[in-house]
């Protein structure tokens, strides 16, 4: 996930500090990434530095406010218009420690793969709840939240589907025909 290209859009709407940046990242991510407020206020120094925003100076409450150039304009529009590359896919916990587990003398896969199904199974339960309370509103920050809440709901579903497939190669393994 690109904090960086994250703030520059949210400041494309209003000039805001790093706090009115986190809350609003998480207001319309529907807090699924929760934020750090010290890697906010890291990622503008390096916005800033990098020319891509610049500090306002304070808003007389202790506050410093930070406005996006036309230089940050230019480069969340790239981010905007370009793919998400797939080259390096994000470390999954899951696969690794499943990995591990099968090469693991002593390990249950099976209670490994049946505890992740149980968890992904409640997880699909909460989000498709939290879609059919959110879709009960129409508010721009309902329609980020709900597209949000597709994407953990589709991949909370393949989640399910792959540990299914992993029960049966291990089924296939036990039985001695992998």
């Amino acid at each position: 996930m690109s904090i960086r290209h994250s703030l520059l859009a949210l400041l494309q709407d209003k000039p805001r500090y790093g706090y009115q940046l986190r809350v609003e990242f998480e207001d319309r991510t529907g807090s699924a990434w929760p934020l750090n407020i010290g890697q906010v206020y890291t990622t503008l120094d390096r916005l800033e530095r990098d020319g891509l925003v610049r500090n306002d100076g304070g808003d007389g409450e202790g506050h410093v406010i930070y406005s996006i150039t036309d230089g940050g304009r230019t480069e969340v529009a790239g981010w905007f218009e370009a793919p998400v590359g797939r080259g390096n896919p994000p470390r999954n916990e899951l696969a690794i420690k499943l990995a591990l587990a099968v090469t693991i003398p002593g390990v249950d896969v099976g209670a490994v793969i049946q505890a992740q199904r149980g968890e992904s199974v409640k997880a699909l339960q909460d989000y498709t709840k939290s879609r059919r309370d959110a879709s009960a509103n129409h508010r721009k920050a309902d329609t980020a939240w709900l597209l949000v809440l597709d994407s953990l709901i589709f991949q909370t579903e393949a989640e399910v589907r792959w540990l299914d497939l992993c029960e049966a190669r291990m089924a296939q393994h036990n039985n001695g025909t992998s």
